[in-house]
């Protein structure tokens, strides 16, 4: 029930990947591309990729909300830069709708430069229910 509910915020997140123009290089739960190797020491859902630029995809349940690793955790994942262009990866940050003020808040912590590169995603009201 859980790796369903968790596949099913992937594909909202991919959604979104779609509609801002990014192709899926790699995907977590995915049948046809292959599982984003971990960033660091993170786990991530997703990776996108729009001629040149990177992007990284994660989602967030309530309880990594209540983390206190996540912080470091996104501070990481979205100063990360390309190997040898060194251009800046975005990260996008999938939450759950009911939770998006408090992902806001806590991305209000960072540092400018860092608040650049991370997009929130609004996960859509439909997989609340299934948050765990």
């Amino acid at each position: 029930m859980q790796a369903e509910a968790n596949e099913e915020r992937v594909d909202a997140l991919i959604k979104y990947f779609w509609k801002s123009g990014y192709l899926t290089i790699s995907r977590r739960f995915g049948t046809y591309l292959p599982e984003p190797k971990p960033v660091g020491k993170y786990n991530v859902d997703a990776i996108g990729k729009y001629k040149k630029k990177f992007v990284i995809g994660i989602t967030l349940t309530s309880k990594e909300l209540d983390d206190p690793k996540l912080f470091s955790k996104l501070d990481y994942l979205a100063t990360r830069h390309t190997k040898y262009a060194h251009k800046k990866v975005t990260l996008f940050v999938g939450v759950p709708q009911n939770y998006l003020n408090k992902a806001k808040m806590i991305v209000s912590n960072f540092p400018e430069e860092v608040q650049k590169n991370i997009k929130l995603v609004t996960l859509p009201a439909s997989l609340n229910s299934k948050d765990n």
